[in-house]
């Protein structure tokens, strides 16, 4: 099993940004929401688009109790702890802080790391460059997987068993192939129904 690598002192997380927003991606797609993105993330997907979040040196360490401030002066209640790959580090004191302050705790992660931190709502978003833990797809509430090639539809489908029975499926175009890929997912999302499409309308409103 893969541990949370970076167990930083003094409750500090090494954070590249966090804002609020809306969620433009899989089950709570439209919904306000404040986001933190972590540092950090070996998976190594090469159409990443936010690369510039990889290296955990490159961005400052923030204490969790000021994002944990921030995120609660926003009235949406939903914060989701995205990345790079957020499991890199210990999330345990992150959570239980958003929890006390009532907010819900949505995660977003590729599943490759052992899970910390109390979760309203996981999503797990497998990469064929690391795959994710069986334990995560267990108790993973959405699996979005992202389609590059048509051959990721089958590769998709190869998760469909091994998550909860009620686990929402999600495919998802990779954004700069979308007019080739998006067909595909609407056919194959009519022969197979359980499935869903997401689509990242954040980037279709122009924002983050």
């Amino acid at each position: 099993m893969h541990q949370s690598l970076t167990h930083h002192a003094g409750g500090l997380l090494p954070v590249m940004e966090h804002f609020y927003t809306i969620q433009g991606e899989g089950f709570h797609q439209g919904k306000a929401a404040y986001f933190i993105r972590l540092a950090g993330c070996d998976v190594g997907c090469i159409w990443c688009d936010v690369k510039e979040s990889w290296k955990v040196a490159d961005h400052p360490l923030i204490h969790v109790e000021t994002i944990v401030d921030a995120a609660a002066m926003v009235s949406s209640g939903i914060c989701v702890v995205t990345g790079g790959e957020p499991l890199m580090h210990d999330l345990e004191e992150l959570t239980a802080l958003l929890h006390k302050k009532s907010l819900r705790t949505h995660i977003e992660t590729s599943g490759v790391y052992a899970l910390t931190g109390q979760w309203d709502w996981i999503c797990v978003s497998p990469k064929k460059f690391k795959l994710p833990l069986p334990e995560l797809l267990a108790v993973a509430d959405e699996l979005k997987v992202i389609i590059y090639h048509k051959s990721d539809l089958e590769w998709a489908a190869s998760f469909a068993d091994k998550v909860r029975k009620n686990c929402q499926l999600f495919l998802q175009p990779e954004w700069s192939k979308e007019a080739e890929i998006i067909p595909l997912i609407i056919d194959y999302v009519k022969q197979h129904p359980h499935w869903r499409i997401s689509l990242q309308v954040h980037k279709y409103m122009n924002i983050p």
